[in-house]
């Protein structure tokens, strides 16, 4: 049975925070996890480390036949993932 993780990070997804956000983002794609939902609407920032950790997840997540799922982003989270470009990535659900 495949399932699907759930991860909200809180505060800031940044240089100083991506390392501990990626390592507990991969520790959930295991067994038969092969999704995650990251709910962000508790983020107040995400840096350009933090999109790389999206990007990294997400292959992680496709490589096992599932998908990252961006839920709630503030506004402001918003904005970054569609300056960026990553709105049309990855799957963003406000």
């Amino acid at each position: 049975m495949t399932m699907i993780a759930q991860y909200k990070p809180v505060g800031r997804l940044d240089g100083v925070t991506a390392a501990a956000h990626e390592a507990e983002l991969k520790a959930l794609l295991t067994g038969d996890v092969h999704s995650i939902t990251i709910d962000m609407s508790a983020l107040d920032y995400v840096s350009s480390a933090g999109l790389r950790i999206l990007l990294v997840i997400a292959k992680a997540a496709k490589a096992k036949g599932g998908a990252v799922v961006i839920a709630s982003p503030t506004p402001s989270i918003l904005e970054v993932l569609r300056i960026s470009g990553l709105d049309t990535i990855l799957d963003v659900r406000s």
